[in-house]
């Protein structure tokens, strides 16, 4: 459907199941209503707000919408940017969960979060997404876009994940370990960091490529430019592995298989409305509280 480029359109997605929903969903609706938006929700959205135009999130952004509020977890806004991506709208993430490196707003300041952002008075935080393509026997069989990682990790809980990894066509070394993490900045504070990786400001040009629970003790992290193109080899084997994007989407991995991580011609434009990025990891990982 063609829009009209004055038509003012906003999204709302949201985790199911919240209970913060039942009360602040309202109150968005009416705050939204009463600055002349017209409001798309995705199916998750829609048992809670009847009257709303339903779109799939895979097809928002398509409608252009001004911004798409996220209500939930760094999940939720994690698997919505990844539908905002290509067409840059803006995301507005708002708290629902417990821990939140993303979604910065609490659920009492989302309306004065609007209010600047009706002003104009919003920053945006730009967030570089990997892109991986998975090749078998020459052919390209699959290719994804993820935000904070793609991991390449073992099928059963006995069996170590083996692997070749190269940067740029140039041999690193051969892995045997539980997964192969290949992280944005972003997602430098995710899985990565869970398993000895650096964390990474937002604005670094790199990717880290993280172990996890690497046979050889000499296996460490490893930051490269973000200009490279990382490809990993399965060697499993028999056996078979998995790829995992953003920890929510995937596919099975085989023997020979190849997977090839670069730099996505996307990006994430994240609303800001407050603090640094330090302030955000001394909040969420009590730095300096004793």
């Amino acid at each position: 459907m063609k829009q009209n480029p004055d038509d003012k359109i906003a999204a709302i997605i949201s985790k199911p199941g919240k209970s913060e929903l039942a009360g602040i969903l309202p109150k968005l609706i009416t705050w939204l209503n009463d600055h002349d938006y017209k409001i798309i929700v995705d199916p998750e959205t829609a048992y809670l707000a009847a009257t709303q135009e339903v779109v799939p999130r895979e097809q928002m952004a398509a409608r252009s919408p001004r911004f798409a509020v996220v209500l939930g977890g760094d999940g939720t806004l994690i698997a919505a940017s990844r539908c905002m991506a290509k067409d840059s709208i803006p995301v507005l993430g708002v708290n629902l969960g417990t821990l939140g490196f993303l979604t910065e707003v609490p659920i009492d300041e989302l309306f004065s979060a609007l209010e600047s952002l009706e002003a104009g008075r919003a920053g945006v935080q730009t967030r570089s997404m990997v892109h991986c393509q998975v090749h078998r026997k020459d052919e390209c069989i699959a290719q994804y876009h993820a935000l904070n990682d793609v991991v390449v990790g073992k099928s059963t809980i006995a069996r170590l994940n083996h692997c070749d990894v190269f940067i740029d066509g140039v041999f690193v070394s051969s892995y045997q370990a539980d997964s192969l993490i290949v992280s944005t900045p972003t997602g430098s504070t995710a899985y990565s960091l869970a398993a000895g990786g650096p964390i990474l400001m937002p604005e670094v040009n790199a990717f880290v490529v993280t172990p996890v629970s690497a046979h050889s003790l000499t296996h460490r992290a490893l930051v490269v430019r973000d200009s490279s193109q990382i490809e990993i080899v399965a060697r499993t084997g028999e056996e078979d592995a998995y790829l995992s994007v953003d920890g929510q989407i995937g596919m099975p991995i085989y023997d020979g298989d190849h997977i090839f991580c670069r730099k996505s011609d996307y990006t994430v434009k994240l609303l800001h409305f407050r603090g640094t990025f330090f302030d955000v990891l001394r909040a969420k990982l009590k730095w300096g509280q004793r």
